[in-house]
């Protein structure tokens, strides 16, 4: 379905319940509806519904134009699910901002059916799942995938939702257009903070938008006040170092820390540097490091990942790698194999659920 003008007169008809429920909410914002209620992903507790004003959502999607220097008339693709912020905030960004729209479903390969010179976008946002679905069509003898030229004739890609592991940040270099992660929750009306994946301007740092505040808690999480947040602080459980210019580096999350042994070990790190090691073998299952319970060490620090060929011959170098660059008490005791990750509605890793089935 494509919305070329912010005028429901020129729209088409609604053909699926998604087309209708995108149709419904373009048409309600442009009738000047002033609250909206969204709901969280439950990726990090019990799903939520949050409210937002019309005056918080106009200020991220102009700071988003702003800083991505996105103008009218520049085509958008929208394949996120619009029953979440990502997704609703990308239906408010080519409204407010005079972009045409084309949404789609969301599926793995968005770009499928779509080609150059026929088809071109601007702008998208996409899970990194979406992303590695479309470096996976490139042909490993030319270098070459049709859907990776849709991405490079594109002014920004944002990818969110999920982190990027260090194999796929690596493949993201084959992108021309710019690529960025995004910091952001539904309380923060979706990214605040942005960073370089790909290019010379790669970074491992966010940065904040302009207008955007930081600072941290007595735990060293993140807290953030903006236009978007109605200018009261949001606080987080993200854990993270700060540096000047609204600058920080994301390390984990405070409610993922283990403590093993009464020694508290920030998993994120950890499973960082498994999937570097596992990488240099092939392709790396998605995984995480968790702490199960144990009646010595309180929790037992224990490696979760869907299936992987051969895992037992990876186990013991993998524990020495992380013995070496981290230290003894960050090993893994155990690496547990599960058949498939649960996930919460928007796709991404339901840790809790996950761990109940190796329980």
């Amino acid at each position: 379905m494509v919305l070329a003008f912010p005028d429901p007169a020129t729209w088409p008809d609604a053909h699926t319940p998604y087309e209708a429920e995108a149709l419904a909410f373009c048409t309600a914002w442009l009738g000047g509806q002033d609250e909206f209620t969204l709901h969280t992903s439950g990726s990090t507790g019990t799903p939520k519904p949050i409210r937002l004003t019309r005056a918080q959502m106009k200020a991220s999607a102009q700071l988003t134009g702003q800083t991505l220097e996105l103008q009218p008339g520049d085509p958008a693709l929208v394949c996120l699910n619009i029953r979440y912020v990502a997704g609703v905030m990308m239906l408010v960004r080519g409204l407010e901002l005079g972009l045409p729209m084309t949404i789609i479903e969301p599926v793995s390969n968005p770009l499928a059916g779509f080609h150059v010179p026929a088809n071109r976008f601007a702008f998208t946002a996409l899970v990194p799942l979406q992303l590695q679905t479309i470096l996976d069509t490139i042909d490993p003898d030319t270098g070459q995938s049709a859907q990776v030229d849709l991405l490079n004739s594109m002014k920004a890609i944002l990818v969110g939702g999920a982190a990027t592991s260090p194999a796929q940040e690596e493949a993201i270099q084959a992108i021309r257009a710019p690529v960025y992660a995004t910091y952001g929750m539904t309380e923060t009306v979706s990214h605040i903070a942005l960073r370089r994946l790909n290019g010379p301007e790669r970074s491992d740092w966010f940065t904040a938008l302009d207008g955007v505040t930081l600072g941290t808690d007595e735990r060293g999480c993140l807290h953030i006040t903006s236009a978007a947040t109605n200018q009261q602080c949001i606080q987080t459980n993200d854990v993270v170092t700060l540096l000047p210019n609204n600058r920080f580096r994301l390390l984990g999350r405070a409610d993922t820390i283990i403590n093993t042994g009464g020694v508290k070990i920030q998993p994120e790190p950890v499973e960082r540097l498994i999937q570097e090691v596992l990488a240099k073998s092939g392709p790396v299952p998605r995984l995480f490091v968790a702490g199960v319970p144990d009646e010595r060490l309180g929790q037992r620090l224990t490696l979760v990942s869907e299936p992987f060929p051969d895992w037992p011959l990876h186990w013991e170098p993998l524990q020495l790698a992380i013995r070496t660059a981290i230290g003894p008490y960050a090993v893994p005791k155990e690496w547990r194999i599960v058949a498939n990750f649960a996930e919460t509605p928007t796709g991404k890793l339901d840790r809790q659920a996950t761990i109940a089935r190796i329980l």
